[in-house]
């Protein structure tokens, strides 16, 4: 939601959303915590199904995006990614998809091996 709302209100001129979290929350840690509680009953399938529902909400996104769309490589820490304008609003998709298999794999992955073996 942090990637997918604030470009949808972008592309379409309208004001950025407020995050799903409370205002006070302001470190990843912290946020991913909220997250965490929020979620950590809810079905392991309707987790899937929404993430999947927000997948294709980006992709149709990215076709809606106008052809005259500026994007600009950006060089950090040994990766490219792609800065994508939306008037004056930048957005890096692809630190959004690194923050999941950095900060979250190694976690899911724990969790679904320890899974396997009970």
């Amino acid at each position: 939601p942090t990637l997918l709302g604030p470009m949808q209100a972008a592309l379409n001129s309208e004001p950025k959303p407020a995050p799903p979290w409370p205002a006070q929350l302001k470190t990843d840690d912290d946020i991913n915590n909220w997250i965490y509680e929020r979620n950590r009953e809810r079905p392991l399938p309707e987790i899937l199904a929404e993430t999947q529902q927000q997948m294709q909400q980006l992709l149709a996104l990215v076709k809606a995006l106008p052809e005259d769309v500026r994007i600009e490589p950006m060089h950090e820490q040994g990766q490219v990614y792609h800065l994508v304008w939306l008037g004056d609003e930048r957005f890096v998709p692809g630190e959004f998809f690194d923050h999941f298999h950095e900060d979250h794999e190694p976690d899911i992955r724990a969790w679904l091996a320890k899974m396997e073996k009970e």
